[in-house]
């Protein structure tokens, strides 16, 4: 009898979501094209370099395209040295250069999809960080040709989550979209949350639990989310992200 409930709560929790989000889903007009005839240019988050001169940190998140859009979110990190001329951009993707620098613009659309932005830190509390941001893109295990799956991981967001782990002072948490943020290797299956404000356990990123303060609880059901976040009060619904406070997304 638990047994029959617990599946059907899992139902509840997360096949319902997705029903629901792929009937919207295909409802909609909007939806970019081919890669080469979508949208990939600044979405007019950021002011020029020059004109924002303090360090920065920020993290954005954005829709992935055609039908990869219905249940997952690709994430970046952008940093900016005090006085530096342009905004430098790391992305970890499943094709040419694994690790690209740059590759698009720091507020890029992807694929057609405008960003949001997830986290964000100026001034001196920034300039501290991109060292080490710096140092944890370019010691990111899984950066090779081949290293790269967009289910259940390692991906783009499972590099995000990385470096996140090496900045904890951010106080950064990918939405509950960003597919693969979970992913560890098996022999690593318990850890502390990125944020280092409590514990996360994950199965290769097939299942797992995360309670945190700063990541909120979280239980992960091959590679979905659904969970609630104390911190910013909201809920975290499988495939549509983040309900409540603070929605970024």
């Amino acid at each position: 009898m638990l047994l029959a409930r617990l599946v059907v709560l899992l139902l509840l929790v997360f096949i319902v979501p997705l029903a629901a989000r792929v009937a919207w889903w295909t409802l909609r007009d909007d939806l970019p094209g081919s890669w080469s005839t979508a949208d990939w240019s600044s979405a007019g988050l950021l002011p020029p370099a020059a004109e924002r001169p303090g360090a920065l940190v920020q993290v954005y998140a954005a829709r992935v395209g055609r039908w990869r859009g219905i249940v997952a979110h690709h994430a970046w990190i952008v940093v900016k040295e005090a006085g530096a001329p342009r905004y430098t951009r790391f992305d970890k993707v499943g094709w040419g250069s694994p690790v690209r620098t740059n590759g698009w613009p720091a507020d890029g659309r992807w694929f057609g999809n405008a960003p949001q932005l997830v986290a964000s830190l100026e001034g001196d509390a920034a300039a501290r960080l991109i060292p080490r941001i710096r140092a944890a893109v370019a010691d990111y295990p899984y950066r090779g040709f081949g290293d790269y799956r967009a289910w259940p991981g390692p991906n783009s967001n499972t590099f995000i989550a990385h470096v996140l782990r090496a900045t904890p002072e951010l106080e950064a948490t990918l939405p509950p979209t960003a597919l693969g943020k979970d992913w560890r290797p098996l022999d690593d299956w318990f850890a502390l949350a990125p944020s280092r404000t409590g514990v996360t356990m994950s199965l290769a990123g097939y299942a797992g639990v995360t309670l945190a303060w700063v990541e909120g609880v979280e239980v992960i059901l091959f590679g979905a989310v659904a969970g609630f976040d104390l911190r910013r009060p909201a809920l975290k619904i499988p495939f549509w992200g983040r309900l409540g406070v603070e929605s970024f997304v």
